[in-house]
């Protein structure tokens, strides 16, 4: 996690003041975590368990100025899926039309498009985003002009009017960095057609009574997720991703229930996959920040890739979860890659697209004001010690196993002050660790999850990641091997 001193954020700061105030160049951003928070708490309260911090910080992710046109609204149907499945929670679906609202950040000053598709769940038909007032609301981002694709709504035939506003604050932009679960409870009146507020909508407008939620402002267990520049997307999944996590930017396609999530964890992995294929060892990117660079393992270390090339017949890249809702990106053979993602439901094999090229590599920014972020259950992983045992396609399951237990033992024995070597991978004291110029960068799995070693399932080897301990010991168990996560119980 980057610390910021005192000293640094005043000069960030300061450097912000002194921009000028009506450049068109400026970026416009927001502290993304602050979007989903009340959603979470809400979430948790509702008995969403581990289920709720996924989402949201895949949902945050979907904030960024990277993010498809349309993961925002992907992450707000995951929300209201979930709450579904919580007796219809009311608070969760009002928070979730709300965060489907917020503004997106803008790289340049400019508007940013909307999504061109149909929401899952009727709950969020006629909803769409503001845009913050320092946008110039004439124009969007990539260069698109009003009544171009994207720049009107899904549905609608005619401008949002006033420009800039939605259906949570009809009377126009939102304030620059202002989230709109601060200065509303109450999602509004889904835009429907000869709405004033954004014109004609395609989307029958939502016949739930769904009671306003109180905006919480407890602090959110995941880290919070903000991007600098627009250049790259937050590593994140999630049963969005999702997250998702999604990831990165991670989007979120299907369910979260505890017996549903399997297919969004198999989606998310595969857009994480594809945005990590966008990605060279040149990108930007955040400290911490974990992800696949050209089929190499990679960690921002001093705002750069730190790779690890994968062994011999292994690649980077993100896999589904199995027992929760989240990602994992770790080092692989692109047949287990395929194998995993494929035992979801997903199709379309690695990236969703039908390739089977190996992913390579994904991007996030952190605002100045924050700390970079590490999306739920995704915080990554790599491993170049291979399990030294039978390498059949009908034996290696079980001494994959036991490998993997071995290792969770070593790395029990490690702490942050232990001697490595140069690229090695581990986990130490639960985080992920890296070595990096002769001691281990480590990275803290985010809320709910710890960093172990796992098996492969089509390969002789292990992978190193964070995931919950549950899923761990389930993955462990299904090898044969007897004992839990080091072999000792």
């Amino acid at each position: 996690m980057v610390q910021f001193t005192d000293a640094l954020v005043l000069a960030l700061l300061a450097a912000t003041t002194r921009a000028a105030p009506l450049s068109l160049n400026k970026r416009i951003a927001q502290t993304t975590i602050d979007s989903v928070t009340p959603w979470e708490d809400a979430c948790n309260s509702a008995g969403g368990g581990s289920q709720c911090n996924p989402i949201a910080v895949t949902a945050a992710s979907t904030l960024l100025a990277a993010a498809g046109n349309c993961d925002q609204q992907d992450s707000a149907d995951a929300m209201i899926t979930l709450a579904k499945t919580l007796n219809n929670n009311a608070d969760m679906i009002s928070l979730a039309q709300i965060f489907a609202q917020q503004p997106r950040n803008s790289p340049n000053s400019l508007a940013v498009p909307y999504c061109e598709t149909a929401p899952q769940n009727s709950e969020l038909n006629g909803f769409f985003q503001c845009q913050f007032q320092g946008s110039d609301q004439t124009s969007f981002v990539g260069g698109l002009s009003v009544g171009d694709a994207g720049t009107i709504p899904f549905g609608s035939s005619a401008a949002v009017n006033p420009a800039g506003s939605c259906p949570a604050n009809p009377s126009g932009p939102v304030a620059d960095g202002q989230q709109l679960n601060t200065i509303t409870q109450n999602p509004g009146t889904p835009s429907s057609s000869g709405s004033t507020a954004s014109g004609s909508t395609g989307s029958t407008a939502s016949s739930a009574s769904v009671a306003p939620a109180a905006a919480s402002s407890a602090a959110s267990s995941s880290a919070s997720t903000s991007d600098n520049d627009g250049s790259g997307a937050a590593v994140g999944a999630s049963a969005s991703s999702s997250s998702t996590s999604t990831a990165g930017t991670t989007t979120s396609s299907s369910t979260s229930t505890s017996s549903g999530f399997a297919l969004s964890n198999g989606q998310a992995a595969q857009a994480l996959n594809a945005q990590f294929a966008t990605l060279t060892a040149s990108s930007t990117c955040t400290d911490g920040q974990n992800a696949c660079v050209n089929g190499a393992f990679a960690q921002c270390v001093g705002g750069k890739f730190e790779t690890t090339q994968c062994a011999g017949g292994t690649t980077c890249a993100a896999l589904p979860l199995v027992n929760s809702a989240g990602t994992s990106i770790t080092c692989t053979t692109t047949a287990d890659a395929e194998a995993r993602i494929a035992a979801t439901g997903a199709t379309g094999g690695i990236t969703g697209d039908g390739s089977t090229a190996a992913a390579s590599s994904a991007g996030s920014d952190t605002s100045a004001t924050d700390s970079a972020a590490v999306s739920t259950s995704t915080a990554a992983a790599s491993t170049n010690q291979a399990a030294a045992a039978s390498s059949s396609t009908s034996s290696f399951a079980l001494s994959n196993g036991q490998a993997a237990q071995k290792l969770n033992a070593q790395f029990a024995t490690l702490t942050a002050s232990s001697s490595c070597t140069e690229g090695q991978n581990a986990c130490v004291n639960g985080a992920f660790a890296q070595c990096v110029n002769g001691s281990f960068e480590t990275t803290q799995c985010a809320g709910g999850t710890t960093c172990a070693a796992l098996p492969l399932v089509n390969s002789a080897g292990t992978s190193i990641t964070c995931t919950t301990t549950a899923d761990a010991e389930a993955r462990i168990a299904a090898t044969g091997a007897t004992g839990g996560l080091t072999g000792s119980s």
